[in-house]
Order: structure tokens, then sequence, then C-alpha cells
């Protein structure tokens, strides 16, 4: 319940670079995707996610320059199955259209991923006879 509490806080106090990545993909308006923000997930709290394509967008400050503990954060993200894309503040704030641009390159091939559990070679052949018999 703290993370809860403490990710609306966040939300209510976002910065000027999330406040702006947040308007160009809330409701849908980026690729028709949903987001969500300051989402609590284990012992983190993300600044963006979208569940379906497991895709975790951060924008950081300075204070993240090669953080050790945004290293292990990431590896448990990646163990979790999600991608972790990381923006800049200023990279946000300057060229929106670029990071926007960048991520498409991201999500494109995310959403052309094989089914988790695909049927196996020539599965598909034989349910077809099977319902085509009965």
């Amino acid at each position: 319940m703290k993370a809860n509490l403490f990710s609306k806080e966040l939300r209510a106090k976002q910065t000027e670079a999330e406040k702006l990545f947040w308007s160009k993909i809330r409701g849908r308006k980026f690729e028709n995707l949903k987001f969500r923000r300051q989402v609590p997930l284990g012992n983190y709290i993300l600044d963006f996610v979208c569940f379906d394509l497991r895709l975790v967008v951060e924008i950081d400050g300075g204070q993240h320059c090669e953080c050790q503990t945004d290293q292990f954060r990431d590896a448990f993200l990646e163990e979790e199955g999600f991608l972790v894309k990381r923006y800049w503040n200023n990279e946000v704030l300057g060229n929106i259209e670029g990071v926007l641009t960048d991520l498409i390159e991201v999500v494109t091939p995310l959403r052309k991923s094989p089914h988790p559990n695909p049927l196996p070679q020539g599965a598909r052949e034989q349910i077809k006879k099977l319902s085509s018999q009965g």
C-alpha cells in the first residue's frame, strides 16, 4: 500500500519532461498503445509502462547517470520479461519527436513478436483436418 501512495504522489509531482512525454502517449495517442504512469512493480516504481508489450519507459534526470541502482532495477525488470528504454530529460524536452520516433522503432518489433506458446510444426494442419472431419 505504501508503494501505491508513493506512486500517486509521484504522479502529482511529475517533472516537465515526464509531463510532456505523458501528454504524447496518454489515452492511446501513441501507436494506440495503453501506457500507465508511475506504476509500482516489485520494489520499484516505473515511470511509464505498457503491459501489452512488456515495455518500460524511464525518463531520467542527472541523478540516474550510471547509477548502480538503475542497473539492478533494469536486471530485475528484464528477468520479469520487460524491455527497458531510457531517455534523458533533456532529450524529451529538446526533441520529443525524435524520442517518439525512436520509441516507434522499439515497439514495432515487439508487436511482431511470435506468440509465446506457438503450436508445434504441423499442428495447425492437424487441427484443420480434425475440425473438417467432425
